[in-house]
């Protein structure tokens, strides 16, 4: 796995995102194609991968280690012909001061042709200092061209043009014109997510035909082709844990923010992933634990709160004594009731708490988490007192009317959580959370979660048969 490209930007909402899906689909039609998404983000790989059918993976210096990312960039490229990285912000930005963790320092550990992603809106002459400027600030990341996007008009694109050839002397890859219909709808956390959208399929066609039009596609294939040798890196094989284990994960228009390779975790434990819907489906399928993923439930509540049958199930599989999972979003469901826009619903009722959404975001960014002496799962064994976890957290609700008695199994030392000193609810055998964690060598949260599912499963089975054997 050879060809590569990293697509970045001078600053964020440059049109990367949509540059990124439009590239994604093309490219995914005439070649094997596999995403990546710097950071922490899940609404653009839900898009970059339905976009090429696969999962997107996200590559993240925060919750993995260098060796981690180039482990997992060269496990899932190995296969493809092209790998694309979609970055996240502009190109040197990050959160240290030396750049550390920015997309830079991501394009120099995987050696992978930066792409610039230019805003051309209102400008001319003055985008010659801007790329000088991104060109001469780092002698170690290689820009191989630069794709210009907004683009008012040809005169406007000749003009351009000029300015780069006179002074850059870098190549222009294509020139988008400004087109409402490459617009993808925003929401407080970014993008609407693709489960959303019942026409993201033809939104994501429209926009890789446009893209396709309007850059040199030949040209970026040459670019990704010309990418110097990775280091070469031992990938470790991960064979499957014996032991059945069906593990229920909710998936629609209201949840769907999952890791792919948390999800590819699960099945090399054993476990059998069984995916249903909390607005469509009337109860839970027969599983041994629940993963309630993040999502937007604010946006489906009338569905949610609807759904009866489906809300009665979930109180009766708690109830079971079965594990529970649940992230942000999940950690909503769970509640009495979610209020937002002026209007409060009901929602399952397992955890005595109302979930409130906000114009403001409550906690947004990456959190530091010490595991309490309440941690259920079996994994805090292998962590110390004084470890800390790092996850993150992108939320605009907040937990009101919280019964007081509730334990929790983190406490933050970055980050808001539940009330700014405490996140991880726990209750029976539930663990919800506003943090979403990333499994990876420090920290691997599937394991214990899995570990903890068998006890579940094992136990309510026994007082299942007690119970029989009694009446």
């Amino acid at each position: 796995m050879s060809a590569r490209l990293y697509i970045s930007a001078a600053h964020k909402s440059s049109g990367k995102t949509t540059i990124s899906l439009g590239l994604s689909r093309a490219l995914s039609q005439r070649l094997s194609l596999q995403t990546f998404k710097k950071g922490p983000d899940y609404i653009d790989p839900l898009w970059l991968s339905q976009a090429t059918a696969k999962p997107c993976f996200n590559l993240d210096f925060y919750t993995q280690s260098a060796a981690e990312i180039q482990q997992l960039f060269q496990l899932k490229g190995k296969p493809a012909d092209l790998c694309l990285i979609e970055g996240n912000k502009g190109l040197y930005d990050g959160l240290d001061i030396d750049g550390a963790n920015s997309n830079a320092a991501l394009a120099e550990l995987l050696t992978t042709p930066v792409i610039l992603v230019i805003d051309t809106s209102g400008m001319t002459r003055g985008l010659a200092p801007l790329l000088l400027g991104y060109l001469d600030f780092a002698n170690n990341i290689d820009i191989a061209g630069v794709i210009l996007n907004k683009v008012a008009s040809d005169r406007h694109e000749t003009k351009l043009r000029e300015v780069i050839e006179h002074y850059c002397h870098l190549p222009v890859l294509g020139a988008i014109r400004k087109d409402s219909r490459l617009e993808i709808s925003e929401r407080h956390l970014g993008l609407v997510p693709s489960n959303e959208s019942k026409r993201s399929e033809q939104h994501i066609q429209l926009i890789s035909e446009i893209v396709a039009q309007q850059v040199d596609l030949e040209r970026i294939v040459q670019i990704a082709r010309a990418a110097r040798p990775l280091p070469v890196f031992e990938v470790a094989a991960s064979g499957a844990v014996s032991g059945s284990l069906r593990i229920g994960i909710v998936r629609d228009e209201a949840f769907g923010f999952y890791y792919a390779d948390d999800l590819e975790r699960f099945q090399q434990q054993g476990v059998e992933l069984v995916f249903f819907s909390c607005v469509h489906d009337a109860e839970i399928p027969s599983v041994d634990a629940l993963f309630l993923g993040g999502g937007f439930p604010e946006t489906s509540m009338q569905a949610l709160s609807a759904n009866a049958s489906m809300l009665q199930s979930m109180r009766d599989f708690v109830a079971s004594g079965k594990a529970v999972y649940a992230e942000c979003g999940g950690l909503m469901y769970l509640c009495r009731q979610i209020s937002w826009q002026g209007e409060s619903l009901p929602m399952a009722a397992v955890i005595p708490a109302d979930a409130q959404m906000h114009e403001r975001p409550q906690g947004r960014g990456y959190v530091r988490l010490q595991p309490s002496g309440n941690f259920p799962w079996p994994v805090a064994a292998q962590v110390l007192p004084d470890t800390t976890v790092q996850a993150h957290e992108f939320h605009y609700s907040s937990l009101e009317n919280i019964d007081p008695s509730l334990q929790y199994a983190w406490k933050m030392q970055r980050g808001h959580g539940i009330n700014g000193q405490f996140d991880g609810i726990i209750l029976h055998n539930v663990f919800a959370s506003y943090s979403h964690l990333r499994a990876n060598d420090a920290f691997d949260w599937v394991a214990g979660f899995v570990q903890f599912a068998r006890q579940c499963r094992d136990t309510a089975l026994a007082n299942q048969i007690r119970e029989n054997t009694n009446v």
